[in-house]
């Protein structure tokens, strides 16, 4: 599977920013594509679906909130 997006119009469209925990760690950073890959355990799946709603959207930001406790945030740049 592949992403929908191509990582430069994403990184050319969007700031990610990632809040939460990970394996016990506190994070609060800016991630690239690569990073949100690693972060989400290779699932493009996933990836793919936050970047449709992320696309979708209508304001400045997206968040997108996950049950393993992520925050993701997309911010129009």
């Amino acid at each position: 599977m592949k992403l929908n997006y191509s990582t430069s119009e994403i990184n050319a469209n969007f700031k990610i920013k990632v809040f939460g925990r990970v394996n016990g760690k506190k994070i609060n950073t800016l991630v690239g594509v690569s990073g949100l890959i690693k972060l989400l355990d290779g699932a493009i799946d996933l990836v793919n679906r936050l970047l449709d709603r992320a696309f979708n959207s209508k304001g400045d930001k997206c968040v997108c909130k996950l049950r393993r406790g992520l925050q993701i945030s997309f911010y129009v740049f």
